[in-house]
């Protein structure tokens, strides 16, 4: 028995090594938080492969994952899902060989809200998430909503402040070294994602990252709407709200006075609507 499982995880092994070498085939589904209307999850499913595709849900950034679980459940089964499993784990169980097995042959991927802390903590490092981006890369979808939308770029957004110890009234700054970061799981190569983004006006936070990290994009999604991350390295708008996308490439004078306010000039702001595309090569809106 042991032979066995170990061979399945050399088997995993070099199969992770050979598809981490290619562009990815599949989609990034990432929604802003808020309600997920059965429409928007029919998306998601249409992008898995339909309704006989096999879909596992992680729930683990939630206080009461099994209440998330029977959410997300309830919601797939209205749409029409016929295979739906859910993993719960933390960081010393990620790995079993229960849960590597588990993600056999599926075909999306869905991380529900919470605690996006939580989410990386339990699997950074692991052959878990080698297999989640497997799906990915493979031609699948992989999922989140809020903290499952947060943890997509490889600089998340943690939602605490560094400056600002007044909690009455966060993020009332652009400000360099306040806004909290750590590393999320990276499928967004080239942006920093932010969720609840205007209903719960966010911006000053994204901004003051995006000025540490002029190179990337700020892509702000708000609730009840998604950026489909589409293979063809573009994002395309899905939703009932907007996304605004912030390109501080090109911004000329980024610097900091003696209180660390950034300023900064010629930073573009593209905001998008349902169905609206934007190229990160052109770095554009090309619909």
């Amino acid at each position: 028995m042991k032979i066995i499982k170990l061979l399945f995880v050399l088997f995993i092994t070099i199969s992770l090594s050979v598809n981490a070498q290619e562009k990815p085939k599949g989609n990034l589904f990432i929604i802003g938080g808020g309600n997920r209307e059965d429409v928007v999850m029919q998306r998601f499913v249409d992008l898995a492969g339909g309704p006989d595709s096999k879909i596992v849900i992680i729930p683990i950034a939630s206080g009461y994952p099994m209440e998330a679980v029977e959410l997300h459940t309830q919601q797939m089964q209205r749409i029409g899902c016929k295979h739906i499993d859910f993993l719960i784990f933390d960081k010393a169980t990620a790995d079993d060989p229960e849960n590597l097995k588990k993600l056999e042959g599926v075909k999306g991927i869905f991380f529900g809200g919470g605690d996006q802390n939580i989410l990386t903590k339990a699997l950074l490092g692991t052959k878990l998430l080698d297999l989640i981006e497997n799906v990915y890369h493979t031609g699948g979808v992989v999922g989140g909503t809020s903290a499952g939308a947060a943890v997509m770029s490889k600089i998340m957004i943690t939602g605490d402040e560094l400056m600002n110890k007044d909690s009455t009234r966060s993020f009332i700054t652009i400000q360099k070294n306040n806004v909290q970061t750590a590393e999320g799981f990276g499928f967004v190569k080239n942006g920093i994602i932010d969720q609840h983004f205007i209903i719960r006006k966010r911006a000053n936070r994204l901004i003051s990252v995006l000025l540490e990290h002029p190179e990337l994009l700020g892509i702000g999604i708000d609730e009840q709407t998604v950026a489909i991350i589409r293979p063809d390295n573009k994002l395309e708008a899905y939703g009932e709200s907007t996304i605004m996308i912030f390109d501080a490439e090109k911004a000329k004078d980024i610097k900091t006075n003696s209180d660390g306010l950034f300023s900064a000039s010629d930073i573009k702001m593209h905001i998008l609507q349902s169905g609206q595309v934007f190229d990160f090569k052109k770095r554009a809106v090309i619909k």
